[in-house]
């Protein structure tokens, strides 16, 4: 069975976090969430603090099927510079595992060398960021093992897409109907 962890730092982008953790959840897919703070308790980029699943310090990420990395600042810098992200990171890659990253913290791919000879997106901005990178300006770009999503308002089709990957097309369409994704799209609105 997959197992996905999303790595969760002081400042990160609420919609880029816990949309992924929804839309996952509701397909499925067993995810867990990631305190980097040295607590269960995480304060987002406008104020909200939250309980996550467990801590970096408690978690055995050698399982993973998946790390993930939601944006914002500073939650993005803060997670850059945590060494057990970095190491977690840097282990998921060497054994080929997928790793996703939206928003600001595609940089802190590209600060790991995980980006080089890749095609990726981020927030505009950031680009000089995603070092060695070909920046693509999609909401979300696939590169063999590492999805990244360009921001907020990619989240929803970045965390489809990461479904998808485990659950496949039938299980994505059911929830893109079922979520009213599919009425957003038609009404453009």
């Amino acid at each position: 069975m997959e197992k996905v962890y999303e790595f969760l730092a002081d400042g990160f982008e609420e919609v880029e976090g816990l949309a992924v953790v929804d839309i996952l959840r509701r397909g499925g897919v067993d995810i867990k969430t990631v305190s980097v703070t040295g607590t269960e308790y995480v304060t987002t980029s406008h104020g909200v603090t939250l309980k996550a699943d467990l801590r970096i310090e408690d978690a055995d990420l050698t399982d993973a099927s998946m790390l993930l990395l939601p944006g914002g600042l500073p939650g993005a810098t803060n997670l850059r510079d945590h060494e057990g992200v970095r190491s977690a990171l840097l282990a998921q890659a060497r054994k080929g595992g997928r790793i996703g990253a939206i928003c600001a913290a595609p940089l802190v791919l590209g600060s790991l060398g995980l980006l080089e000879g890749r095609r990726a997106t981020c927030y505009p901005g950031f680009e000089s960021h995603i070092t060695g990178a070909t920046y693509t300006r999609e909401l979300y770009t696939v590169d063999g093992n590492i999805i990244t999503g360009e921001g907020p308002a990619a989240t929803l089709p970045y965390a489809y897409e990461i479904l998808r990957m485990f659950k496949g097309d039938d299980t994505v369409a059911a929830l893109k109907e079922g979520m009213m994704y599919n009425h957003l799209l038609a009404e453009g609105k």
